[in-house]
């Protein structure tokens, strides 16, 4: 199967500046659809070697599918202090803040980042398209607002060596570089910037480049990176590393308050384990009134991580003569989470960790029994038959290392 041509406007599919490369790559020809753009599964015919890059090597992803939006003008911190749930105004030049925001009945639209690029540019990233309600919502101030989805390409860098290969390559140290900060450096002649994020609850970098450097930039990571075990790595691989850190992912563990057909599938950020980027001291921002009803009141959900203990779940299947059935990539299927005799909640997405050795979930749980190691019954099919096995609330992140955060001394 060839690709190129054939992607036309009807399908309205997209290429991202690395295709050249990652088509390539990619022996598994096994792409998804992200935000309009084709984005490999696995580039092994299997992701575990790619899963291992992310938690011992490093691991090399294309994210040009974000949606990234350029907001400038002397109002711009104001309006994004307005249109987010972070307090915007604190924000340095240099500085990221992740954030989601929400309509005016406090429920989350979309989350993600907030950099400040300069005193009066910021880039906000998101997952779905926010064109229209940034727009919508800036009427009246004094600032601009561009597209910069496909004016901007990304990669993101993730792992323990990332910081070696950037280093091999950047004309700049990055040793000083502080956990959601970002810098503007070179590669070569090739100007970057870097930020020290991403989505995998590891060490890690996000590469923002203009697209007529993408193939350069590609080449010179792969090539400086072959000492550290640098590894192109696909969506598979992240779904398991981004569970592993507890952060959540739209459409699968929250629905956007756009998208919703009904009242019960939204959520507010408390509900989703968001409450410390809810800033309610700040003067005013869009849902603050109900967010601040909603805190007097108490919640009545909260995202919590669950462990499916491992005794019962591999007797249940030896009692079959089967060995345990666990899943060989993350899945994302709602999947019931029982007390006793009544259902209590539902896991969203889960997968077996190979670093801990655990089968873990994230879930949303009725407030009343989301308390730390409150004993649930979660749901599975064993041979065709409905069964329940035990299962633990715990702390999420299941993974959080200390490289994460820390700088070279």
């Amino acid at each position: 199967m060839t690709y190129g041509n054939q992607f036309t406007a009807e399908t309205q599919l997209n290429l991202s500046p690395f295709f050249e490369r990652t088509s390539q790559l990619n022996e598994s020809q096994e792409w998804r659809r992200w935000s309009g753009y084709l984005a490999a599964t696995n580039y092994e015919l299997t992701h575990e070697n790619e899963y291992f890059a992310i938690r011992t090597k490093a691991a090399l992803l294309d994210i040009t599918p974000l949606y990234k939006y350029i907001i400038e003008g002397p109002d711009a911190q104001r309006f994004l202090d307005r249109l987010v749930t972070r307090n915007i105004q604190i924000c340095k030049v240099g500085q990221v803040m992740y954030t989601p925001w929400c309509d005016e009945m406090g429920k989350v639209i979309d989350d993600g980042t907030v950099q400040r690029l300069s005193e009066n540019k910021f880039r906000i990233t998101s997952a779905e398209p926010n064109l229209e309600w940034i727009e919508t919502n800036s009427a009246g101030m004094d600032l601009s607002i561009s597209d910069d989805s496909k004016t901007t390409a990304s990669l993101a860098l993730q792992g323990p060596n990332s910081r070696d290969v950037l280093n091999a390559v950047a004309s700049d140290s990055l040793d000083n570089l502080k956990f959601f900060w970002m810098m503007d450096t070179h590669f070569g002649d090739i100007s970057v910037s870097i930020s020290r994020t991403g989505y995998t609850g590891d060490l890690g970098y996000e590469i923002w480049m203009n697209p007529d450097d993408a193939i350069a930039v590609w080449d010179l990571l792969l090539e400086k990176g072959k000492p550290y075990g640098i590894t192109p790595t696909g969506l598979h691989a992240l779904d398991m590393a981004r569970i592993e850190a507890g952060l959540i992912l739209l459409d699968v563990d929250y629905i956007s308050s756009r998208h919703a057909i009904v009242e019960s599938r939204k959520s507010s950020p408390f509900e989703l384990g968001l409450g410390w980027a809810v800033k309610m001291k700040k003067k005013d921002f869009i849902g603050k009134k109900a967010l601040e009803a909603e805190k007097l009141k108490g919640v009545e959900w909260e995202f919590v991580g669950i462990e499916i203990e491992w005794d019962p779940f591999e007797k249940l299947h030896r009692d079959v003569g089967l060995a345990p059935g666990l899943p060989c990539t993350a899945w994302r299927t709602s999947t019931p989470l029982y007390r006793g005799n009544k259902q209590v909640g539902y896991a969203t997405s889960g997968t077996w960790s190979p670093i801990l050795k655990k089968y873990i979930a994230l879930a949303h749980v009725k407030a009343e029994y989301a308390k730390e190691n409150t004993q649930l019954d979660f749901e599975l099919k064993v041979e065709h038959f409905r069964k329940l096995t035990p299962a633990q609330i715990v702390p999420t992140p299941f993974f959080d290392p200390e490289r994460k955060r820390a700088c070279p001394q």
